[in-house]
């Protein structure tokens, strides 16, 4: 591409200005549970059909995700995979303290992995209702492969 050809990248104010990870889910009542009631997040947006809660969109400080239950079969709507969903992808969200989340969540009853120090972070993991992972991280100087030994 030459320098004298416009770019759709070279826009005073930035076009693109998310990312946003969409999870397709089994159960929106047990999502919400986890993700608000478990981790903190706050639903901002929803769409309801036909009386019920299909999609919403969630935040926790400056993250967001995106849940949407499966539709009942019907011409147009992909079924449900039969595989394990989220294999091999994690969503990580960097915090100011990986640790301080660790006992937030574990306090409101949620299974967290003890934090451990990967890649110069302290990182703590936990699963999803329906397998999708997710990493809370925070930089730090702790040696690699450090365990958080606190309660």
């Amino acid at each position: 591409m030459s320098s004298s050809s416009p770019s759709p990248f070279n826009l005073a104010a930035p076009n693109v200005q998310q990312a946003i990870p969409f999870f397709m889910i089994s159960s929106m009542e047990r999502s919400l549970n986890f993700y608000v009631d478990g981790l903190g997040f706050a639903m901002t947006r929803k769409w309801i059909d036909e009386g019920k809660l299909r999609w919403c969109w969630l935040e926790l400080g400056n993250a967001a995700l995106m849940l949407q239950e499966y539709c009942p079969p019907r011409p147009g709507h992909e079924p449900p995979p039969a595989d394990k969903k989220g294999v091999g992808v994690s969503i990580c969200f960097q915090c100011r303290d990986a640790i301080a989340i660790y006992h937030e969540i574990t306090s409101r009853g949620i299974e967290a992995r003890r934090p451990f120090v990967g890649n110069s972070m302290w990182v703590t993991s936990v699963v999803d209702p329906d397998g999708y992972k997710l990493d809370f991280e925070s930089v730090t100087d702790a040696p690699e492969d450090s365990i958080y030994d606190g309660k």
